[in-house]
Parts: C-alpha cells; sequence; structure tokens
C-alpha cells in the first residue's frame, strides 16, 4: 500500500528548501506519495522547485531581517492571524499517514489543535539543554518552542549534543569539490547587497562571486553578482576556495561535507544563528565575525585556515526509508545509526 506523506517546509530561508530537496529526491526510490508544503515566502520568490511537484502554498509565519537584524517589532506587524488561523483549520490532515514538518508552523499548529502527531525533521529542533546556545531571551526561547511544535522531534545539528539529533540532511550534486578556481563564494542573504559588494570591493587581491535572489547577473570590480539558482550556486560552491556566508544551518553543513574554510557573519539579535556561531567555534569548524569586519576577514583571507575533516552519513537515505516504513524505529535508534 502506498504510504501518504504530507510534508511542510518553512520557506523563509533557503536552507529549509535545500535540505527538502534531498528528502525529495531520496523518497522517489520508496512507494509513497508526498505532498509538499511550503510557507514563509511568497510564491512568486520560491526557484527551482521542480522536485516537488504540484505543492501546495500558504502564507505562514515569518520573521522580517534588515542588513544584518532581527526586527522583532516588524515581524508582529507583518504577522495576519486571521489567515493563519483559517489556513491550519482549513487544512485536510485525513488523507495522510504521516505528517513531517521542518519548522514549517501552518501544519505544525494544525496537528497540535487536531491532535494529530507530527514528525519534526529540522535544525530548530535540536536546541535541546546540551546544546551550544547563546544569544537567546525569553522571548526568542518562547518563540523557537512554540512556532511550529511537534510531538517527535528530530532535531540536526553538526555534532550528537542529545539522542534525537542526527546529522545534517546535504542536497549535493556529483561535483568535484577538491578542484577549486580562485574565487571566494558570498552568500550574505540578511545584508544589504550593495553595501556587501561595496565591502568585498575592498579587498582587491580577492575574487568573489555574490550570490543573491536580489541582484543582476553583473561584474562590479573583483565582485561577480549572480542572481540565487541552485544549480550554478552549487557548481560555484563545489570550486570555491572558501565561503563567506551569514550563520545559517544548511550551507555551512554543505561546506563541512566539502571541506571549504567559512568565514560566517551570524544575524545579529538571533538566537539560533547566534547560537550556530557558538557550535561551530566550541567544534573548531569555522571564523565568525560579529559583522562584515575587515580586519578579521582580512586575516582569514590572508591565512585561510584547512577546513575540519568532517563527513556527514547519507542522513536524506536513511529517513526516507525510516519514513517509508512509517517511522516507527526511534528517533535514538536512527540517531546512533547516522551517528556510528
Amino acid at each position: 500500500m502506498t504510504r501518504k506523506i504530507l510534508y511542510g517546509v518553512q520557506g523563509t530561508g533557503q536552507g529549509h528548501i535545500s535540505r527538502a530537496r534531498g528528502v525529495a529526491h531520496a523518497l522517489k526510490d520508496y512507494d509513497v506519495d508526498v505532498t509538499w508544503l511550503f510557507s514563509g515566502r511568497p510564491k512568486e520568490k520560491l526557484f527551482d522547485m521542480e522536485p516537488f511537484g504540484d505543492f501546495k502554498h500558504r502564507e505562514g509565519l515569518t520573521m522580517v531581517t534588515e542588513s544584518g537584524k532581527m526586527r522583532y517589532r516588524k515581524t508582529a506587524f507583518a504577522l495576519s492571524p486571521s489567515t493563519f488561523i483559517k489556513d491550519t483549520t482549513r487544512l485536510d490532515l485525513d488523507p495522510y499517514d504521516l505528517i513531517v514538518c521542518d519548522y514549517e508552523p501552518v501544519i505544525a499548529w494544525a496537528c497540535k489543535t487536531r491532535g494529530r502527531e507530527a514528525i519534526g525533521i529540522g535544525h530548530q529542533y535540536a536546541f535541546g539543554k546540551d546544546t551550544p546556545m547563546t544569544g537567546d531571551t525569553v522571548m526568542s526561547r518562547l518563540v523557537m518552542k512554540q512556532f511550529a511544535p511537534v510531538a517527535v522531534p528530530a532535531g540536526l545539528h553538526w555534532a550528537r549534543f542529545d539522542d534525537t539529533i542526527l546529522p545534517p540532511i546535504l542536497d549535493l550534486p556529483e561535483l568535484d569539490p577538491e578542484t577549486t578556481e580562485d574565487h571566494i563564494l558570498v552568500y550574505l542573504p540578511f545584508e544589504d547587497q550593495n553595501l556587501t559588494t561595496a565591502w568585498l570591493q575592498g579587498f582587491s587581491d580577492q575574487t568573489f562571486i555574490q550570490y543573491s535572489p536580489e541582484v543582476a547577473n553583473e561584474a562590479q570590480g573583483n565582485v561577480v553578482r549572480r542572481k540565487a539558482n541552485v544549480h550554478g550556486f552549487k557548481r560555484d560552491l563545489a570550486a570555491a576556495k572558501g565561503v563567506i556566508c551569514n550563520t545559517g544551518f544548511e550551507l555551512i553543513s554543505e561546506c563541512l561535507q566539502w571541506k571549504k574554510p567559512v568565514l560566517t557573519r551570524p544575524l545579529a539579535k538571533q538566537m539560533e544563528q547566534l547560537s550556530n556561531a557558538a557550535a561551530l567555534e566550541q567544534l573548531g569548524y569555522a571564523t565568525t565575525m560579529q559583522s562584515l569586519e575587515t580586519k578579521t576577514a582580512r586575516a582569514w583571507f590572508d591565512a585561510m585556515p584547512e577546513a575540519p575533516d568532517v563527513h556527514f552519513k547519507n542522513v536524506a537515505s536513511a529517513l526516507a526509508e525510516w519514513l517509508a516504513r512509517g517511522a516507527s524505529k526511534p528517533v535514538a535508534e536512527l540517531s546512533r545509526q547516522l551517528w556510528s
């Protein structure tokens, strides 16, 4: 019998969608019928969505950021409670055998209010008592816990801080990351892109490829600006000698797998990214800076560190098999298998 799965994905950050692609490709090997639902970003701003077929879209909830900072007041004013309540109450859960959530609040709250079990697969479900955390407040802890609550959490992180954490889900194509070129890949989606370009131009001895949905394809001195697209980005990532990025989870996971040195700047006042930076420092996996700061960047360019010797197992494949078999195995057992 074909197992029917509803899989919700937070669309605000590209990382959630990237790991969803990895799971989508892996699920094609099993007798499952997957309905994908995305929220948190206007549908017209989603791109390279072919792996998800005729996916559902809802407005959902998102966080407002400006110039590398969380804007809690603007986030509050941007919320549309009536639309969110309507979307959760009207979402039909009955056809599905399993419901999965990567920090997607419409599905999470639809399950919570109707007594359905939701499986949470995502980085935000990895913040237990032993996971490095910093920059947290009462408000940020409340938001983290209540944004997309689930019954069965399976967190994703760079180390097994507790027994419900799995390694990262990766969506990396068959490219050779050891054949590097002379460019540094730059992906700083929470920064002002023109200010970022100007900052990069201050390092005239370096060549940068800067990706963003907000730029046109053009060269500005030593900075090549490219409009965000998955295939071009992964190709340039494979060939990069290093990466400058914000401190989200997915891209840094890909950098670790492909052994790319990382210089990362956490989004100010955002607990998840600040905590990611703390974990990277604790593990010795990346260099962090608190702003687009010239002194730290100059030192990193002049003596680029070697990437850590890290290799993650195929988590997408293991999760696809787990879901196809009804997710009956305890998450802790799956965690032991993937970290062994």
